[in-house]
């Protein structure tokens, strides 16, 4: 598909800057894929468009405190960074270093600590990576594993357009908020590894799951570890010379074993398989077919690119917020959205309407449900 197709005129007014409160009184706008049709609530009413048969599938990542302000030891610099992704090395990961050309291999770089102060976590530059720097982390006298280490030291890895939205409206928000609220609930702190959050999932309660729970409708996880490049535009004239960053994730044995349960009724259209975020669908998108037997988890990498044409496998209706324009995320749900041949169409209607209506927009914004 051209990417001029994944344009949409928008207003910056509508960046959420912070989530709704509580989460769930989020607003909510239903897409009916057959009939065309909008319906606006809120998140809190999404058990009544659940029915007997269906399940929620469920990412359930947690977001590293992958964000960097970093002092170099020798010049005194300053700058800040995005941890990408861990190297094959122990505790080396690749990083993006604002004015990266100013730094120096083997420098070492001390964490700054989101209250202001110093720490003597640190890093230290390795070699340029494209462009980004290989990093290796070290841990101060506390010691501890990168997830520890970036806990104590590291900020929210906010996405860059939420930052620039609180700029703009003279916004500072504190950065523990921020940790806390940038988070699912259902979170496994176990599992932390995303430099972004799968923020679909962020609209729900401990009361909302319970009371979908409680209508029968049960809850299936997996772990997609969310990387900096699902926010990349996309910059090329064609959607496949895109060039699609890699994820890692896992699907557990009793999820497998869920999805096979499920096959035939799914087929039917007497159960449905809710994908909760754009991450879970690509995370089951990229289970191998058929499913496979026995009672192993499945864990891989993906750089699967979803878009118009696509024909899903396991997901029969999508919990998701509001995208960026040219961004492969638009393009997962557009050709969601394309099973009766109008996914497009269907799209650009239910986002002017968004703007028209003034839902709030991107990672902290309002979410979409299409059935």
């Amino acid at each position: 598909m051209r990417t001029s197709e994944l344009e949409y005129d928008f207003d910056p007014s509508l960046v959420a800057t912070e989530p709704a409160h509580p989460r769930d009184a989020a607003r909510l706008m239903v897409v009916d894929r057959k009939s065309g049709s909008l319906t606006h609530t809120t998140v809190r009413a999404l058990p009544q468009f659940l029915r007997h048969g269906d399940a929620l599938a469920v990412n359930r990542t947690s977001v590293l405190r992958a964000r960097i302000l970093v002092r170099d030891r020798a010049s005194g610099r300053t700058s800040e960074g995005l941890l990408l992704e861990p190297c094959a090395a122990p505790s080396h990961w690749r990083m993006l270093l604002r004015h990266a050309k100013r730094f120096e291999a083997r420098s070492v770089l001390s964490m700054i600590h989101h209250a202001g102060h110093e720490t003597d976590d640190t890093l230290e530059l390795i070699e340029r990576d494209g462009e980004a720097w290989i990093v290796r982390v070290h841990a101060g006298a506390k010691g501890g594993d990168i997830a520890e280490i970036l806990e104590r030291s590291g900020h929210t890895p906010l996405p860059p357009y939420i930052l620039k939205a609180r700029r703009d409206a003279g916004l500072t928000l504190d950065d523990d908020d921020d940790r806390a609220e940038y988070e699912t609930v259902y979170a496994d702190h176990a599992a932390r590894g995303s430099v972004a959050a799968p923020t679909a999932g962020l609209h729900f309660t401990t009361e909302l799951l319970d009371k979908i729970a409680a209508q029968g409708v049960p809850t299936h996880e997996l772990i997609l570890h969310v990387g900096a490049g699902t926010f990349k535009p996309v910059e090329v004239d064609d959607l496949r010379d895109h060039p699609m960053h890699t994820e890692s994730f896992s699907v557990p044995a009793p999820t497998l074993r869920a999805l096979r349960m499920m096959h035939a009724s799914r087929l039917h259209g007497s159960s449905r398989l809710i994908a909760v975020g754009t991450t879970t669908v690509r995370a089951l998108e990229s289970l191998p077919k058929p499913l496979p037997d026995g009672d192993a988890a499945h864990a891989g990498l993906t750089n699967i690119l979803i878009a118009p044409g696509h024909r899903f496998q396991h997901v029969d209706a999508l919990l998701t917020n509001f995208h960026l324009p040219r961004s492969t995320l638009l393009a997962l749900v557009g050709a969601f959205l394309d099973s009766h041949g109008n996914g497009m169409e269907l799209l650009r209607h239910a986002y002017s309407t968004a703007v028209r209506e003034r839902y709030r927009f991107y990672s902290y914004g309002d979410a979409m449900l299409v059935v």
